[in-house]
């Protein structure tokens, strides 16, 4: 939730209190909902734009805009060249991104929680997997691959030049 929280523009320290908002709002229901996951994503997406359209919270969000990824003294050139990409696409297409690969939703499942259509999800999701390409175009990067349900990560070729 908290890296969702940071693709839709929040600083760390927003996104975890919108989390916390999300999960006492979902204690505080009478009856718990049918799709408690869904609550909660939902929930927590409406509760996370309305935190970002504080005009106190965005001049904070800007200062902290250049790290939005935690951090670890392990990373690679290549996870830093991928996490920037992703910090610069549109957040419409990152938003996408974030759900299909780390929520792993359908864009079934997309389209109802961003209300719109499956079509326009895949459209954003296709869009910005253009983008985070070009964007790391001549990086040496590890691309994914889906096989079957799993998810496969593999060494891209080096581009062939031509004599």
């Amino acid at each position: 939730m908290i890296l969702y929280g940071r693709a839709l523009g929040l600083s760390h320290g927003e996104a975890e209190d919108v989390v916390q908002e999300t999960f006492v709002a979902l204690l505080q229901r009478p009856q718990p909902p049918t799709q408690p996951e869904r609550y909660c994503v939902r929930s927590f997406r409406n509760r996370a734009l309305n935190c970002r359209r504080s005009l106190w919270r965005r001049l904070t969000r800007e200062l902290e805009s250049r790290r939005w990824f935690e951090r670890e003294a392990d990373e690679t050139p290549q996870e830093r060249a991928a996490m920037r990409c992703l910090a610069e696409l549109p957040v419409d297409q990152r938003e996408v991104i974030v759900l299909k690969i780390w929520h792993q939703y359908t864009f079934e499942e997309l389209g109802e929680l961003l209300e719109l259509s499956p079509n326009t999800v895949a459209g954003r999701y296709r869009y910005g997997l253009q983008k985070l390409r070009a964007c790391l175009k001549g990086e040496t990067y590890e691309r994914m691959e889906p096989l079957g349900d799993a998810l496969a990560f593999l060494d891209a070729a080096p581009p062939v030049s031509r004599a």
